[in-house]
């Protein structure tokens, strides 16, 4: 487990993934977000689990110095279970993700999206979640650790009954 291998401590590392094209096929965009990780250096180790696209786009734009100037822990991409038991012991996530997004509302682990918008609005509203820019990264990273972010809350009908709702409505037919 990557968790284990990596020895890091629970709740002591953050976690970033990138793969949006918006984000990972403009060479510039991202150098900046490369440059903004680097700024947290020091604040909290980055696990980066480099997506094939994102990993292609680094070395097709010159950016592998960037990449480990940045000072992230860069691993290759990681299985479902592997990356779960991670996001179990973040302390925060930076992504464009919006599955991810979902999954860290779920487990209470504050998270930074790196995008304009989100298809996950409920993140954003019960307070788990908030988009960012790259140069907003380490103030708002910076009130994560100092426990200055909003305590966030699983939004309504998350309670894992989806099934049994599908199914009360489709018998009332």
């Amino acid at each position: 487990r990557t968790f284990n291998r990596l020895s890091l401590k629970s709740g002591k590392f953050g976690i970033v993934t990138l793969h949006r094209p918006s984000n990972v096929d403009d060479p510039q965009t991202l150098e900046e977000i490369l440059r903004a990780l680097g700024k947290l250096k020091g604040m909290l180790p980055l696990v980066f689990p480099v997506h094939p696209r994102t990993h292609r786009n680094i070395r097709l734009f010159g950016l592998s110095a960037s990449l480990e100037s940045s000072g992230v822990i860069a691993t290759e991409p990681q299985g479902y279970l592997d990356f779960l038991n991670l996001e179990c012991h973040a302390r925060l996530m930076i992504t464009d993700s919006g599955g991810i997004q979902e999954e860290t509302t779920w487990l209470g682990v504050p998270c930074l999206t790196l995008r304009r918008n989100t298809v996950r609005p409920a993140t954003i509203r019960v307070g788990t979640n908030r988009l960012a820019v790259p140069g907003e990264l380490p103030g708002l990273v910076q009130s994560i650790l100092n426990g200055s972010w909003p305590s966030g809350r699983i939004p309504e009908l998350w309670d894992g009954r989806t099934a049994e709702r599908i199914v009360s409505v489709l018998s009332g037919l």
